[in-house]
């Protein structure tokens, strides 16, 4: 790619923006006030606003690969805590996707170097749940199901947080699980019973 192009396309983007809205930067200036915070995958195929169909100030966005959640992680903490907190969003949404790059790697036998501590989460999803996991003959749809269950995962280390418990408790913040699938642009709710999926960690967690 030439980097070029880039700004090329940034100053026709501009112009385009200009022309449907002549206040369109001047009110974008003014602050956000999203209604969602979305935690997806780093992919380069999966762009969260696009794929939801909604524009700047919509959604807040924090991706990584493989769509973690975890308590060590200070920035994708941060994001949650400014998020939920100060931005008061009232949906939180883990969105994976299908032919997950991160999930598959993850079950590899390869030394990934700074990424193997990263990949190990999604190792001990798959250690959480193998019996399910290894009844899948299909490979393809065993790292399907992976992606699924990483997603669930996530969501609920998400609800550990304190932020989190406490907006569930106080204004009744919503936390979604999501799949994409990439071959066919669908989003799919995963419409996780978290009450349900919760039952075995209540005694550890003090949970909403």
């Amino acid at each position: 790619m030439d980097l070029k192009t880039v700004f090329d396309n940034n100053k026709a983007w501009i112009q385009n923006k200009l022309q449907a809205d002549p206040n369109y930067f001047n009110e974008l200036g003014e602050g956000q006030s999203p209604e969602l915070l979305f935690i997806g995958c780093s992919d380069s195929r999966v762009t969260a606003e696009e794929l939801m169909g909604l524009g700047p100030g919509e959604v807040f966005v924090h991706r990584n690969i493989a769509n973690m959640v975890s308590g060590t992680d200070l920035n994708a903490m941060s994001v949650v805590e400014y998020a939920v907190v100060h931005l008061k969003v009232n949906h939180v949404v883990v969105c994976g996707h299908y032919s997950c790059g991160g999930v598959k790697a993850a079950m590899q036998s390869a030394d990934l170097g700074i990424l193997n501590p990263w990949l190990r989460n999604i190792r001990d999803v798959y250690r959480i749940h193998k019996d399910e996991l290894n009844a899948i003959e299909s490979e393809e749809k065993r790292y399907d199901r992976l992606v699924e269950l990483n997603v669930k995962e996530q969501c609920v280390n998400l609800i550990k947080t304190a932020a989190v418990q406490k907006a569930i408790r106080e204004r009744n913040l919503q936390v979604h699980g999501w799949v994409f699938d990439i071959h066919s642009g669908e989003l799919i709710d995963l419409k996780i019973n978290f009450v349900k999926y919760l039952e075995d960690i209540r005694e550890i967690y003090h949970l909403d």
